[in-house]
């Protein structure tokens, strides 16, 4: 490897030892280099960066495809997960409709609102009905249909037409994976029904992610990145570099 392109490197290791992924057009531009420039270095590196849906990341931070298994992913990057929750659930009010998605992340802003506060939610997985059932001021509305125990979630027409008849105020959703270009995916093609119709619903809709779902892409597309009023990590509010 010459000195020059090791000496960016190291420098793009170091910054993302600081801020975790960085989109391939800033580091271009931070490094003073071509986009091909930067792809073609990372390339000859795979040891220490990888490169998913526009953004550079440690190759330490992607996990290898597996099935998802709920049980699994519950205990994985739960701070991160709680953290995002503690930012969106500033937008639950008393006397709310709120629609609640699948997944193990949300199930953190379930815990988080407190039991004497009267809302409405609905939702279509069991991990989050069975919190919420608990609750003796929660109005609890449960989407039925076919049940995937992969996910503990239902689908279905049923489910779609109850989203028809409920007023939602705010809609809370998970995803496997957002890219600014290809947008919010998951890994299960039964939940994109249930979460474009919630988003469709809604008067407002937040997306909830930790930050090692940025840059990843799943099977299943279900929404833009901008179809998003706010998009929540463990950070705060996350914003497309680009677009700042």
């Amino acid at each position: 490897m010459a000195p020059r392109n090791k000496d960016r490197l190291d420098q793009l290791a170091a910054i993302l030892g600081e801020r975790g992924v960085m989109h391939l057009r800033d580091a271009a531009q931070r490094l003073g280099v071509s986009e091909m420039t930067i792809r073609r270095d990372i390339a000859g590196d795979a040891a220490r960066f990888a490169y998913l849906g526009g953004h550079i990341m440690p190759a330490g931070k992607v996990e290898p495809e597996q099935p998802y298994d709920l049980r699994k992913q519950a205990d994985r990057h739960a701070t991160a997960k709680r953290e995002a929750c503690r930012h969106a659930f500033t937008h639950i009010h008393a006397d709310d409709t709120i629609f609640v998605d699948c997944g193990t992340t949300l199930s953190h802003l379930i815990d988080l609102v407190p039991e004497t506060m009267p809302v409405t939610v609905v939702c279509y997985a069991l991990n989050i009905a069975e919190r919420l059932s608990r609750a003796p001021n929660i109005r609890l509305i449960v989407l039925g249909g076919l049940y995937h125990p992969e996910t503990a979630s239902f689908s279905g027409p049923q489910g779609l037409d109850t989203l028809d008849r409920v007023g939602i105020n705010t809609a809370f959703l998970s995803a496997a994976g957002l890219d600014e270009m290809r947008g919010a995916t998951c890994a299960h093609f039964h939940e994109v029904a249930v979460k474009q119709k919630a988003i469709a619903t809604a008067q407002k809709n937040l997306l909830v992610i930790d930050n090692s779902k940025l840059g990843r892409v799943k099977p299943a597309f279900f929404a833009r990145a901008d179809a998003f009023d706010v998009i929540y990590t463990e950070d705060g509010p996350w914003f497309a570099e680009e677009a700042a």
